[in-house]
């Protein structure tokens, strides 16, 4: 049993949680993919084999081409919660960790749907901890940050979210069931490296560093298959 499932074990009584992702939720990464900005949540969702923690490595398969790291605001879910209204969404949040919705470009892009690109084994680190929503507070205003090798390439506020993280509960429940310890992810900023020119993909060696304001410093290397 990972560290990872060993606290969400603890903590939520399961070891596999539902992991739910919104795409193009800042407007600028929005404009970078070249992408119309969604008129509601656009959501996906990745299996808990993607799942791992704080110093664990992130393993890029082999000939996959072009991966990025995606810093994002993780939401957690404290308790069950089916057709949540915005005005109650606070009231299911048990708190909050950062994460990194690694990504494999040419299988996203190529495949025309995201399962296979964002779904490979350890393509969604999480931590270094959880903090509870009374600890943390209103999540409307945080700074969350990339740097690769000490670079920074994402750098936003939570503040700039085109839906913000009482609307994705709310949207989420109305979809799928949500249950103790499930995530959402919020989306992530602008600065990816596939949108970069030149383009910056992860490669064995690297170390990837995601930053959420009050919650901590998620840090990963990136190593080959095998």
């Amino acid at each position: 049993m990972t560290a990872f499932q060993s606290e969400w074990q603890e903590r939520f009584g399961r070891t596999e949680p539902k992991v739910l992702c919104v795409g193009l939720n800042y407007s600028d990464h929005a404009d970078e993919s070249g992408m119309k900005r969604p008129a509601a949540p656009l959501l996906f969702g990745k299996f808990a084999n993607t799942i791992c923690g704080d110093g664990d490595a992130i393993v890029l398969p082999a000939n996959i081409g072009h991966v990025d790291a995606e810093a994002e605001l993780a939401v957690v879910i404290g308790e069950i919660a089916h057709g949540v209204p915005v005005a109650s969404a606070y009231d299911v949040i048990a708190g909050y960790t950062c994460a990194n919705d690694v990504s494999a470009r040419d299988a996203q892009f190529g495949d025309g749907q995201w399962f296979r690109g964002k779904g490979f084994d350890t393509f969604c680190p999480i931590g270094p901890r959880f903090v509870t929503a009374s600890e943390l507070g209103n999540p409307g205003d945080l700074r969350v940050c990339q740097r690769l090798n000490g670079e920074v390439l994402q750098d936003a506020r939570t503040s700039s979210l085109i839906f913000d993280v009482p609307q994705l509960v709310a949207y989420t429940s109305s979809v799928v069931t949500l249950l103790p310890g499930d995530l959402i992810l919020t989306g992530t900023p602008d600065g990816v490296g596939v949108f970069r020119d030149p383009k910056i993909s992860l490669r064995a060696g690297d170390v990837v560093e995601v930053e959420v304001e009050r919650i901590g410093l998620l840090s990963n290397v990136v190593q080959e298959a095998g």
